[in-house]
C-alpha cells in the first residue's frame, strides 16, 4: 500500500512558486529522506502533507485520505516530531504524553499502556516522572519522538530530529529511529541537513531545489551515478587548475568548493598523477590530493550546488561565472 501519494502538488505565495509540480509515491513502512538547500520547498512540502497548508494545485493522499478534502482523517493518522523544542518544561514526561494522548481522545487505559509503551522504546522509562526541564537535550528529543507516537500514527514526520546534538547522542538518536521504523511499522519521513544520518537510515532520499524534486533513488544508487572515485584537490592556484581539468576528459563532474577541487573519476588511482602533472606544467604547487568514493554529500552538491546556488543556472554554468567574476 502507498503510505503517501502526490500529483503534481504545487504550493505558490504571490509570485513565488515554493512546491512545483511535485509528484511522489512512498510505499507504506519505507523509511524515505527529504534533501534540499535552505528555502528549497521542503517545510512547504511537508507542511502540505500534514494539512497545516493548503496546496495552491495538486493533490496528495496520506494512507488513502485526500490531504485537502479529509485532513481531520489524515491527521489521525500522522505524527510529527518539530525541529524547535515543543515540550512542556513544566511537566513530567509522563504528564506531556499524557496529555498529548487526551488531545487524540485516547481513552484512560488505552492511554496508560501506550505511556507504558512508548517510554520503555525510547529506554525513558526511569525517568517517566521528573521534570522534564532536568532532562539532558538527547533525553528530550527521545520524549518527543515518544509523544510523536502515542496516538499510534501510520506515518511520522521527522524534521530535523538531531539537530544541535552531539554526534554520540545523534547517533543514538539513530538508533531509536530505526527501531521504530521497524518494531513499529511505521512510515517515516525525514528531513534533515546532516548527509550522513540520510544515507545511513533512509532506504531512499529525494533532493529538493526550487521546489522541484530533482533526485529520488537510494542514497547508494545517487552516490553510483557520480562515478567510482571522487579526487580532492588543493593547491596554489585552484581557479587556474580547476579550469585546465575542466578541459580534461577524464572527470565525469567536476566543481570547486572552498578552493578544493572535486573530480569524480573512474579509477582514481591511475588518474593522480596525471592532475600532479597538469598542475607542474602550469607551475601550479598541488599542496594535498586525495581519493576517496563518493558520498551523498556530493550527490547534494552535483545537484543543488549549494555553495553557490544564489548565482542562478546550472551548477557548472554558476561555476564558471564566478570564475570569471573572480578573475574581473
Amino acid at each position: 500500500m502507498q503510505a503517501i501519494t502526490t500529483s503534481n502538488l504545487t504550493k505558490k505565495f504571490d509570485n513565488i512558486i515554493a512546491v512545483d509540480s511535485v509528484s511522489i509515491s512512498i510505499d507504506e513502512g519505507e523509511f524515505f529522506g527529504l534533501l534540499g538547500p535552505n528555502g528549497a520547498g521542503k517545510t512547504t512540502f511537508i507542511s502540505m502533507l500534514c494539512t497545516t497548508l493548503k496546496a495552491s494545485t495538486g493533490t496528495a493522499e496520506v494512507f488513502g485520505y485526500d490531504v485537502q478534502k479529509e485532513p481531520d482523517k489524515v491527521r489521525k493518522v500522522i505524527g510529527i516530531v518539530f525541529q524547535d523544542p515543543s515540550l512542556d518544561l513544566n511537566l513530567t514526561g509522563r504528564e506531556n504524553l499524557d496529555f498529548h494522548a487526551r488531545l487524540y481522545g485516547l481513552e484512560k487505559y488505552r492511554r496508560e499502556k501506550r505511556i507504558e509503551e512508548v517510554l520503555e522504546l525510547v529506554e525513558l522509562s526511569d525517568r517517566a516522572d521528573d521534570l522534564v526541564k532536568t532532562y539532558s537535550s538527547g533525553m528530550q528529543r527521545r520524549l518527543e519522538l515518544a509523544r510523536g507516537l502515542m496516538h499510534f500514527p501510520k506515518v511520522l514526520f521527522l524534521d530535523e530530529p538531531t539537530l544541535g546534538l552531539d554526534p554520540q547522542t545523534r547517533r543514538k538518536i539513530w538508533n531509536y529511529i530505526e527501531r521504530i521504523n521497524r518494531e513499529e511499522k511505521i512510515t517515516i519521513i525525514l528531513t534533515t541537513h546532516y548527509m550522513e544520518e540520510a544515507d545511513y537510515l533512509c532506504g531512499r532520499v529525494a533532493i529538493i531545489d526550487r521546489g522541484k524534486i530533482i533526485a529520488l533513488d537510494a542514497p547508494s544508487k545517487l552516490k553510483s551515478m557520480l562515478g567510482g572515485d571522487m579526487i580532492t584537490v588543493e593547491s596554489s592556484n585552484s581557479l587556474r587548475l580547476f579550469e585546465l581539468l575542466e578541459k580534461e576528459d577524464f572527470a565525469k563532474e567536476a566543481n570547486l568548493m572552498n578552493e578544493t577541487i572535486n573530480l569524480s573519476v573512474e579509477e582514481g588511482e591511475k588518474l593522480i598523477p596525471k592532475v600532479v602533472e597538469i598542475a607542474r606544467d602550469a607551475e601550479i604547487q598541488v599542496i594535498s590530493i586525495g581519493l576517496r568514493k563518493p558520498t551523498l554529500e556530493d550527490v547534494f552538491i552535483y545537484h543543488t550546488g549549494k555553495t553557490i546556488r544564489e548565482e542562478g543556472g546550472d551548477s557548472k554554468e554558476r561555476m564558471r561565472s564566478i570564475i570569471r567574476a573572480k578573475r574581473r
